[in-house]
């Protein structure tokens, strides 16, 4: 039996289990319901937004022919669930970042984040020009999933802590909250690193369960209220300088759309990932003057701890390699990512700074 088949008919149990029944598509007058879950809780800045986006603009964009019914993290089923209701048909639309479920497959990394990755800008490179696409299509079909660019937060932030960092060594023992392949090297230099929802961290960092945690970046951060806990915050991290989020559909349900509605999805997700890492973007700046005046102090990493991050991070990236998919993805996203680094060195790296200078910003 294929993975496809299996999952289709597997039980899922739990939350899961019941929305085989709640989230089955409605036709009516050649009308369909789809039912998104996501990783996000309701209302959680940016994020959430984004998946609201691109319901509201799919919704809009079929004149109401695809109906996309919006469930976030526990309505239906849990944020950590919703790849598996997905491919197993129990949903049809999930909105989340995908280095949550590399225990399905270490290459979904490249799809969501990598340390010392990829930028929005280079993603997108990658993604629509360098062989990002057909790479996606190949290791998302194994679940039967399809998946589409759907939101960007920009580089994130490397956290709040209840103490300073001042040495690799002020990682032995921290609890820490941060997912992906980005927990993993913190996991090398000693930490114990928890991987929680979204809606779950403010009360761990509260509660002392977590020592400190990652987010997103001072807008978001602002809004979750991690600054009433503590006033240690670092704005540059290594682990996500650019993470993708996805809007990703049952392959099934993707194929049976007529070709006007597969475009309206290709058009609504894009236009998501625009529209999402400019909503980031423009919050950011006010958001840490006001987190400043409230008493946050703002850090940045040692170079030895940075250089702490890149040794460890170059053992992480390592370990999956005996994976064929897993090194054909790193192989084809490492020669996008130097050529895309390359120009930017020349170009946009030497604008910026001259401007910055001259400018006086």
């Amino acid at each position: 039996m294929d993975r496809r088949s299996f999952l289709k008919t597997s039980a899922l149990g739990g939350s899961a289990a019941a929305a085989a029944t709640l989230a089955a598509p409605a036709y009516a007058q050649g009308k369909r319901t789809l039912t998104m879950v996501t990783t996000w809780g309701r209302g959680l800045a940016g994020v959430h937004d984004a998946a609201q986006y691109c319901a509201d603009a799919i919704t809009a964009s079929t004149d109401g022919q695809l109906t996309v019914d919006l469930k976030a993290a526990g309505e239906l089923v849990g944020a950590f669930e919703v790849f598996d209701a997905v491919s197993a048909g129990q949903a049809d639309i999930y909105h989340g970042v995908d280095y949550y479920f590399l225990g399905q497959h270490p290459a979904l990394s490249f799809f969501s984040q990598i340390p010392f990755g990829m930028t929005f800008q280079e993603f997108n490179n990658w993604f629509h020009h360098a062989g990002g696409r057909e790479l996606a299509d190949e290791l998302y079909s194994i679940f039967a999933l399809k998946c589409f660019p759907a939101g960007n937060t920009g580089p994130q932030s490397g956290g709040w802590f209840r103490q300073e960092i001042n040495s690799p060594e002020d990682f032995q023992g921290l609890k820490f909250r941060m997912p992906g392949q980005g927990g993993q090297v913190l996991g090398k230099l000693g930490a114990s690193v928890q991987n929680l929802p979204g809606s779950e961290v403010y009360q761990a960092l509260a509660s002392g369960a977590i020592d400190g945690t990652e987010w997103i970046g001072p807008w978001a951060d602002e809004k979750a209220g991690f600054f009433e806990i503590t006033k240690i915050y670092y704005t540059a991290g290594f682990h996500e300088p650019g993470p993708n989020l996805n809007m990703t559909m049952n392959l099934d349900v993707y194929e049976s759309l007529t070709p006007s509605q597969k475009a309206a999805v290709e058009q609504a997700t894009g236009a998501c990932n625009t529209w999402s890492m400019s909503q980031f973007m423009a919050n950011n700046a006010a958001a840490l003057q006001r987190l400043q005046a409230g008493g946050v102090r703002v850090l940045e990493f040692s170079d030895a701890v940075w250089d702490a991050f890149g040794a460890a991070a170059a053992e992480v990236m390592a370990e999956p390699m005996g994976d064929e998919l897993y090194k054909k993805c790193y192989d084809s996203y490492m020669a996008s990512l130097k050529s895309s680094a390359a120009w930017n060195g020349r170009s946009q790296a030497i604008f910026t700074a001259q401007r910055d200078r001259v400018s006086g910003l």
